[in-house]
């Protein structure tokens, strides 16, 4: 798949100058509804024998609009949303750097500079899609169109008696319901991070952990105890995963996120990783002791063994 960033004002020189079918969005999560739009997209492109490209943009539009108390987390990071989209089938993706002045383009010049601007033959999008402050939806998107090319509306799409909406699936991964997450993004919930050395406690415990430095602008889950798979170069490794502040240790300590990999030894510290958040397996317990911690650690070492074998 063919990547282009856009910066408003582009060069000319910078669009492809064949037509295309233009699917449009953000696709945080690039979800069941997101995957239904692209889908629509690539159908469109078949049958007229051209490129499917998408256009979305390289960070949420809302840090334009908005004052943040907290940095913006996502469910797909740039660098992922692009590989999957690419696993999609997309050809061609226009990420467009979202500024205030790209902000400010009334509908009509964003459709004729990034719509048709863009040698799109059809554009493809949710029903919800905006492109702008003030009558700039799916509605009013013929109005610009001008005849130039075809309109596609995506309606929604519902998983488990839910929208599939990326506001949702945030929701889901706050909550640790990655099992309706699974199903609405359909397939496991992910992020990255780098291995540092922690305080060795689990080694102590006999449930040595992998210390997480989880990506920055990665959404974590809640805190709570996981099943996970935790992919070290090529190879994904089963395990279960602490996200929490270690309460049984004392008060006031630092969130931290603790992988124990079973049956592993390896030393991986400075390693890159994935993580596969898998099932949420129970909330974070301060214990009365140690040997109560360990007894937990055992039996949720064998719920998530049973788990993974059903995978």
């Amino acid at each position: 798949m063919e990547v282009i960033y856009l910066h408003h004002p582009y060069a000319v020189n910078q669009i492809k100058k064949e037509p295309v079918v233009l699917a449009m969005g953000f696709f945080d999560g690039v979800h069941a509804g997101h995957r239904m739009v692209i889908k629509r997209a690539a159908e469109e492109a078949k049958k007229r024998g051209i490129k499917l490209a998408v256009l979305t943009y390289d960070h949420h539009p809302s840090i334009v609009f908005k004052t943040y108390n907290k940095p913006l987390t996502y469910l797909t990071r740039l660098p992922k949303k692009l590989a999957l989209l690419a696993e999609l089938g997309v050809d061609l993706t226009y990420v467009v750097n979202f500024t205030s002045e790209f902000a400010q383009l009334t509908p009509q010049i964003f459709v004729d500079q990034y719509m048709f601007g863009l040698h799109a033959e059809a554009v493809v999008a949710g029903f919800d899609h905006t492109y702008g402050p003030k009558n700039a939806d799916m509605k009013h998107l013929p109005q610009y169109a001008q005849s130039r090319f075809d309109v596609i509306e995506v309606q929604q799409v519902n998983v488990d008696g839910k929208e599939s909406a990326s506001t949702t699936a945030r929701k889901m991964v706050d909550e640790g319901r990655l099992d309706t997450l699974t199903h609405l993004l359909m397939r496991p919930y992910e992020t990255t991070g780098l291995i540092v050395h922690g305080e060795a406690r689990g080694r102590e415990l006999g449930y040595p952990t992998a210390n997480i430095e989880t990506t920055p602008g990665e959404r974590l889950p809640g805190v709570g105890v996981y099943v996970v798979e935790m992919k070290i170069d090529q190879t994904w490794y089963p395990g279960m995963a602490s996200i929490g502040y270690n309460v049984t240790f004392g008060e006031n300590r630092p969130k931290t996120v603790e992988i124990n990999l079973f049956n592993f030894s390896r030393a991986i510290y400075g390693e890159n990783v994935q993580i596969k958040w898998h099932h949420y397996l129970r909330g974070e317990v301060k214990f009365n002791n140690v040997q109560e911690l360990i007894d937990q650690l055992a039996e949720d070492e064998k719920e998530a063994q049973a788990f993974l074998l059903n995978l």
